[in-house]
């Protein structure tokens, strides 16, 4: 508290270092008025309990920033830094103050002013301008580490305890890799015909990691829709929606790909487009917000936002055809942060799995509480990913449930390590 306030009395003493069009926008910065209901929806303030890990202590921080009574120290950017942006401050928020936008234009300022350390900027631009964008390059990368699993690597590995003269966090994060099949989706162009009566046509966004690591998925969710009538072009020339470099502050990179991809899937003559991973959604959705000072594209970034569609919105609007194949388990959904909290969308996936014969779905406490995954903050803030992740468990294992359902692949990825983690006999499935 004390901290809080002396951050609102010093005095500004330099200019702002907040400058440029992706600047949080000060109309937004000042809606804050401090009342505290994000305090208990934030994760990092209830693990910590301090206010500077709370949506309304990291505000402080950015208007002090702003006004010129602190400096982007490495101190300063670290709180913002163990920022999850799961956004569930903004469904606490009774003033309507948009997190999301203001955590993102902070951290394009702090990746403008290069406040990283060399290593970790080197890895980072890797990642976002290397990698991400190109789903090539991804895919080798990813083949690396299934042969990696395959031929015994891993297990000497593990056997040798050999990682662990690097640190801790390594083994962790070893630990932590997904099961890789090798069974990819590839978007190629294709178009899947419909299954009886052709009732629409959607476009299907790939993305990056998901076509990768959980290729059998997508091809479920291929059947989902084709199944319920709907014809699917897979536009070859998509990218990565832009949502881990939003995070990373890149938004240049993350521009370029919200671009390329809406003149991709405006080529496509279609009803709607669809993404089964509710980070991608929200990213898409967002594409106006992202382009807003771009004159060729806001527009369309406008109207292209208007047809992204999650695949549990979609199916419940089409409506679905209910299943008739019988599923007699217990499960449990958990609620993935960017459907629940940016795309306010919790009734769906449930409509759904209330809807399969003989299934029977236990709601877990706290399923809106974020899993802690989070993009890359598994990799970048593993200590606190771990201790959102060990709370997940203990509410997933409170339900008694044989299977954890969600929409999000960071969240598949990080509860199926979380079962491995605790000993859980449970599988972890997409709702699709």
């Amino acid at each position: 508290c004390r901290g809080y306030l002396m951050i609102y009395a010093a005095p500004g003493t330099q200019s702002s270092p907040f400058k440029g069009p992706d600047a949080p926008s000060e109309d937004d910065l000042y809606k804050c008025v401090h009342c505290g209901f994000c305090l208990q929806a934030c994760p990092t303030y209830i693990q910590t309990g301090l206010e500077t890990e709370s949506p309304r202590g990291r505000i402080a921080l950015m208007k002090a920033t702003n006004e010129g009574r602190l400096q982007l120290t490495e101190t300063v950017v670290n709180h913002w830094d163990l920022c999850i942006q799961c956004r569930a401050c903004e469904t606490a928020c009774p003033s309507g103050v948009p997190y999301g936008k203001l955590i993102e234009g902070t951290m394009a300022q702090v990746r403008h002013k290069k406040t990283q350390r060399l290593v970790k900027r080197i890895i980072s631009n890797l990642l976002l301008k290397w990698l991400l964008p190109h789903q090539n390059r991804l895919g080798v990368l990813i083949s690396l580490l299934r042969l990696y699993q395959r031929f015994g690597v891993e297990n000497l590995v593990r056997k040798t305890k050999i990682l662990r003269i690097f640190s801790k966090t390594i083994v962790e994060l070893e630990q932590s890799m997904p099961r890789l099949t090798g069974s990819y989706f590839k978007a190629r162009g294709q178009v899947i015909p419909a299954t009886g009566e052709k009732r629409a046509r959607v476009a299907l966004l790939s993305g990056c990691v998901m076509p990768l690591v959980h290729g059998p998925q997508m091809e479920s969710v291929v059947r989902v829709l084709t199944r319920n009538g709907c014809e699917i072009v897979v536009s070859s020339g998509q990218t990565c929606c832009g949502a881990i470099n939003t995070h990373a502050g890149d938004l240049e990179t993350a521009r370029k790909m919200a671009r390329r991809n809406i003149d991709v899937f405006n080529a496509d003559d279609v009803d709607a487009v669809v993404n089964a991973s509710a980070g991608c959604g929200t990213r898409m959705k967002e594409y106006p917000h992202l382009l807003k000072n771009d004159p060729g594209y806001s527009k369309k970034a406008k109207q292209f936002s208007l047809k992204v569609k999650d695949i549990h919105e979609f199916l419940v609007e089409l409506p679905f055809i209910p299943p008739t194949g019988k599923l007699n388990q217990l499960i449990t959904y958990q609620d993935s942060c960017h459907l629940s909290h940016s795309q306010s969308i919790t009734e769906a996936p449930r409509i759904i799995l209330r809807s399969i014969p003989g299934l029977e779905l236990s709601e877990m406490e706290n399923s809106t509480n974020c899993c802690g995954a989070g993009g890359t903050y598994a990799i970048t803030q593993h200590e606190m990913s771990l201790r959102l992740l060990d709370s997940k468990m203990e509410d997933a294992t409170g339900t008694g449930a044989e299977t954890i359902a969600t929409a999000n692949p960071g969240c598949v990825i990080q509860l199926q390590y979380g079962t491995r983690r605790t000993g859980l006999n449970a599988d972890v499935r997409y709702v699709v």
